[in-house]
């Protein structure tokens, strides 16, 4: 791998991860429910409203963004990196960086030595474009995994340091806060990386946890304004009925794995503080990456955890990835082509609705872009090395104005809807706009709020609220 190069996502299984569905009735004039208010015909009462926020003053509630990964609007062409900062600067979002890999350099290739510059650009994009920088805390140097110094092995990025180097890190850490002092919010490591124990069969949250608050501690002494979250572990889960599926958090979709369970209670009885708590997760299953029951309904995963996390924890929650499509079958990082683009954005469409319905504060796409290939699956923008670059792509259409419909504290009302027979449609709606989803694969007359709509196969729609 190149010093810029992607890194590949890592499960337990070893297998390649990433990260309301509706239950609904069909046809005019039929009931139709669901869980949450706000959703296709429910009716009044608090549910219809979000956990939101008023008075966020510790801003812990940045809504809908973005992860930047290895490519992104700071390189390319000029054209086609204006365009692309244009159009992150008309709708400004919380933007998230990896401290190293994912587009940046090893921060500290010698104990003390420092190299920021691919970092700096990221931080510099994030700032010029208005949105709200976050940093991820991962990964670390070679040195502190047992590496030479002055070496960067790219393919050991996803190793975690030695615990004799957690205090090490911590300290990075803390250079990295001084060097960037208004960057407020921090996540630390990524998915756990390097901390599965493979003797035991499950996450080494006992290690992850003392890295955390040594780095929690380091920032908050820079700082005290500092936002610190973790412990960023896959929400992985198993099909419904399956042993390996924990009691906690189940629903159609499944059952949470067991694993990633235990990691975040432990976290959460031993951590030294937390601002928020930060997962990420997929809507199919961890074996065989099967959408149960189908790949809209699926996405009520991200409503169910988002609610369990908070009862447990009662932080703000935030999901740093999150994952609809399943993974390519040839097992290509970053391979997932299998749907039409219509599909694939009515399908993100409806997970966010989940993600925004049930509370959740904070949640990041990942991969705004991908190299020089014309063809980018679920990008928010086409490629900055083309020429003619940079334009807006449908993902990035969704989520800008999500983004700009649903902010943070928005209090959604309830809506009357329906469709034609054996159809369904997904819904949600507050004062100012009315998001609708046709799940199905085929033209669909649906009713909402009065309002008759022809609707093309998996059309996205945006109503007056």
């Amino acid at each position: 791998m190149g010093p810029r190069d992607e890194a590949p996502k890592s499960t337990p299984s070893g297998t390649e991860r990433w990260g309301f569905g509706a239950r609904f009735g069909s046809g005019f004039g039929s009931r139709i429910g669901s869980r949450f208010g706000g959703l296709l015909g429910a009716s009044g009462g608090e549910q219809g409203e979000s956990p939101g926020t008023p008075g966020d003053q510790a801003g812990l509630h940045l809504g809908f963004g973005f992860t930047h990964t290895q490519y992104s609007a700071d390189h390319g062409a000029p054209d086609a990196t204006r365009r692309a900062a244009a159009l992150l600067s008309a709708q400004p979002m919380p933007q998230n960086q990896h401290l190293m890999g994912w587009g940046a350099e090893n921060p500290e290739p010698s104990p003390g030595r420092y190299d920021f510059e691919a970092l700096d650009e990221r931080v510099a994009l994030m700032r010029a474009t208005g949105g709200t920088p976050v940093l991820t805390l991962c990964g670390a140097p070679d040195w502190m995994k047992g590496g030479r110094k002055g070496r960067t092995d790219w393919n050991r990025l996803e190793a975690a340091p030695a615990p004799r180097h957690y205090a090490d890190f911590a300290r990075l850490a803390g250079v990295v806060a001084r060097r960037y002092p208004d960057i407020r919010h921090f996540l630390v490591w990524n998915e756990l990386k390097g901390f599965y124990d493979e003797d035991r069969r499950r996450w080494n949250h006992e290690g992850y946890t003392e890295l955390y608050n040594l780095v929690h501690a380091e920032l908050k002494r820079q700082n005290p304004e500092n936002r610190v979250g973790g412990p960023y572990v896959v929400v992985d889960h198993e099909p419904p009925g399956d042993e390996d599926g924990s009691p906690d958090v189940r629903g159609p979709w499944g059952a949470l794995d067991r694993r990633a369970v235990e990691a975040i209670r432990y976290w959460n009885e031993h951590k030294a503080g937390a601002d928020f708590v930060v997962v990420d997760g997929a809507s199919y299953t961890r074996e065989g990456h099967r959408t149960i029951p189908d790949e809209f309904a699926a996405t009520e995963k991200f409503a169910d955890v988002t609610r369990w996390l908070r009862s447990v924890t009662d932080l703000p929650v935030w999901w740093a990835e999150w994952y609809v499509e399943p993974p390519a079958e040839d097992g290509r990082a970053c391979g997932r082509d299998g749907w039409s683009e219509q599909r694939r954005t009515a399908v993100q469409a409806t997970a966010m609705m989940w993600l925004a319905l049930s509370g959740a504060a904070t949640a990041f796409y990942w991969n705004p872009q991908q190299a020089a290939g014309s063809d980018c699956p679920g990008c928010l923008w086409r490629s900055t090395h083309l020429d003619g670059g940079g334009h807006e792509l449908p993902m990035g259409r969704l989520l800008g104005r999500f983004a700009r419909e649903f902010p943070p504290g928005a209090t959604f009302r309830p809506v009357v809807a329906s469709a034609e027979a054996g159809a369904r449609i997904q819904v949600l709606a507050d004062e100012g706009a009315v998001l609708v989803v046709n799940t199905e694969r085929r033209r669909v007359v649906a009713s909402v709020d009065g309002r008759v709509l022809t609707l093309a196969p998996y059309e996205v729609c945006w109503l007056d609220g």
